[in-house]
């Protein structure tokens, strides 16, 4: 059986990703913004006794592109590493694409074109002509609709019989006659062709196609209502987090738990010691069992929100709206977009960096990432609000519980444009680069697929890491609880050390023992503090957040406990996983420690002035 290698490309947000999943079955993430895929992936298929190896690699305007994962691209097509390419075009807006594809023509003569996203041109009155197109590129077109399963059959029949053709040696072009440098010399003559040709095989019925995106974009755009427009939409996010998730948390805490107890109770009538049971149900089940109550529903409700926003084409407006801001502070708009990407988990955030060119600017997104609640912190920041800020309940304390979560994420992002402007003016110190920033179109949300990509690609995903980290945690824990030293836990005694920085930071010890503990899974602090509070060798259950704020201030808590645990939550160490991804981007010990460092100096400074204040006026 003939086995081929064949590339993937693209310009960013062509929907090649989409096209990769169908022809692989594979489920590789998409999203309606520039910069989505930041590395390569790969998947297999078969079609007439051929079998391919598809390659999707990142998105790219030009093979002289400068920023890591376009260099990336670049290397796989000029390296010959695939035996031919299929070059994906958006068809709303051919022209533009036209220029990758002439690059990679002259590169792979076994090139086919895949113009895609059809039936968006369609609405707009753009039609292309596929037969006028094909004889002026040389190369044969395919016109699709990927996310509708239009024309991927004519493009796996295409594909197998352009990579089966019999190409003579003399028609190749020699990649070294054709190097990324020529390409960028004849950029000017590349542009000129590429219009030429999309001037010939595509024609408008309308004569302003795009009028609807202008319309959207002078609201969405405008500064007057960008911002205005960007707090209301996430105030709305974080509301109906904070409200959907109160029920769906209890009861299925409720479930997990008496699952536990069943699973003890049967483990002791086995015949099983009381040690084994106290450590598999009472320590690392029960860490889990919370983990997964206190995160699932949250992140359920959180992620299909925030992929929606993805999937209409508004994150890249985020990031419009935001480049000002992160120009005055030294560093590069598309920060705006990883930020944003932070809010559902930080070592994706981290990863997706790799989208800003300008190593400096890239160092500073990741180094300040953390600086936004992902959703691991989520939990502890809503329970904490749920408990200290909101008075009343019914609808006006739903919306004021959103209006604060909403606040402290605009700390967040406060906070995060400072360390970019220190950093940028300290050992980051340089001038903020300029870069292209594409809008795509809007478009029609896919509701279901929506669903199943946020639920599966991303709150399943989460879960899993979260579970993996917390498990050999709560073995840890449990350890910690169980065995004594003098009369005294491990926990208690690590605890009474850390006792009187923790009451100088308006905490106290078992708080800030909670949070290194709580080091692999930010999710199990509060189960941590609940266990040393009741002395307890295992994590405990508590059913509404009113049964859980009388332990907390019988405990010492008070309102500026309330503060300095929200502040102390919102800006302390990353994660386990988050710290672990930022050593791999970097590549960097010294960077990975800074971004350590950094947050939890700032936590601590805000914690401590905080609790002065209350001090002085109480």
């Amino acid at each position: 059986m003939e086995e081929y290698v064949v590339a993937l490309a693209g310009n960013p947000n062509v929907g090649k990703s989409t096209v990769f999943n169908a022809l692989t079955g594979l489920k590789q993430h998409t999203g309606n913004w520039s910069g989505k895929t930041v590395e390569c992936a790969e998947g297999h298929f078969e079609y007439n006794g051929t079998k391919f190896t598809l390659a999707d690699i990142p998105g790219m305007y030009s093979l002289t592109s400068a920023s890591a994962e376009e260099k990336t691209a670049a290397e796989f097509i000029t390296s010959r590493k695939a035996d031919g390419a299929v070059v994906v075009c958006d068809a709303s807006c051919l022209e533009r694409n036209l220029y990758l594809a002439l690059q990679i023509i002259e590169y792979m003569p076994k090139t086919i074109v895949c113009v895609n996203l059809i039936d968006e041109a369609e609405k707009k009155g753009i039609t292309i002509n596929r037969d006028k197109l094909s004889e002026l590129l040389g190369v044969p077109v395919v016109l699709t609709s990927a996310r509708n399963n239009t024309g991927l059959d004519e493009l796996c029949s295409t594909l197998s019989d352009v990579m089966n053709a019999d190409i003579p040696e003399q028609d190749c072009k020699s990649a070294e006659n054709n190097s990324g440098d020529n390409c960028g010399n004849n950029t000017e003559k590349l542009l000129q062709e590429a219009g030429r040709i999309a001037g010939e095989s595509v024609t408008f019925s309308n004569t302003d196609p795009h009028k609807r995106d202008r319309k959207l974009d002078h609201i969405f755009l405008k500064p007057t209502t960008g911002i205005p427009v960007m707090l209301i939409l996430f105030g709305l996010i974080m509301w109906i987090t904070t409200v959907g998730s109160n029920y769906p948390s209890q009861l299925l805490s409720s479930i997990l738990f008496g699952i536990g107890d069943i699973l003890s109770e049967r483990l002791l009538d086995s015949g099983a010691p009381e040690w084994l049971e106290s450590l598999l149900i009472q320590g690392i089940y029960k860490v889990l069992a919370w983990v997964v109550s206190v995160m699932f529903p949250p992140m359920a409700i959180f992620f299909p929100m925030f992929t929606l926003l993805e999937d209409i084409g508004y994150l890249p407006r985020l990031a419009f709206n935001l480049d000002r801001c992160f120009k005055c502070a030294g560093a590069c708009g598309k920060q705006g977009i990883t930020m944003a990407m932070g809010l559902g988990c930080n070592a994706c955030g981290v990863t997706g960096c790799r989208i800003i060119n300008s190593p400096r600017e890239r160092l500073i997104a990741v180094i300040t990432n953390c600086f936004v609640p992902c959703n691991g912190r989520f939990p502890t920041i809503i329970a904490v609000i749920a408990m200290f800020f909101v008075v009343s309940g019914g609808f006006f304390g739903s919306v004021l519980s959103g209006a604060v979560l909403l606040s402290v994420i605009l700390l967040g992002v406060i906070m995060t444009l400072l360390i970019s402007f220190l950093l940028s003016k300290t050992i980051l110190r340089g001038q903020p680069s300029s870069y292209i920033l594409e809008l795509p179109p809007y478009r029609m949300p896919q509701i279901g697929k929506i669903l199943i990509r946020s639920l599966l690609d991303r709150t399943i995903f989460v879960l899993g890491r979260a579970c993996t980290a917390a498990a050999p945690c709560g073995l840890l824990i449990w350890i910690a609880a169980n065995i004594t030293i003098s009369g005294e836990s491990i926990l208690a005694h690590i605890s009474g050390f850390l006792d009187p920085f923790g009451h100088l930071m308006g905490l106290d010890g078992v708080i800030l023992m909670a949070f290194i503990f709580g080091f692999p899974a930010n999710e199990i602090v509060i189960p941590i503090i609940l266990m040393a509070y009741l002395a307890k060798g295992s994590l405990v259950e508590y059913s509404n957040t009113r049964e859980l704020y009388g332990l907390l201030t019988a405990n010492g808590w008070t309102l500026c406990t309330a503060i300095c645990m929200v502040i102390f939550t919102l800006f302390h160490f990353p994660c386990a996983t988050t710290c672990m991804t930022i050593k791999k981007e970097t590549g960097s010990l010294k960077y990975t420690l800074l971004s350590i460092i950094l947050p939890t100096s700032v936590g601590i400074v805000l914690c401590i002035t905080v609790n002065l204040l209350f001090n002085i006026f109480t």
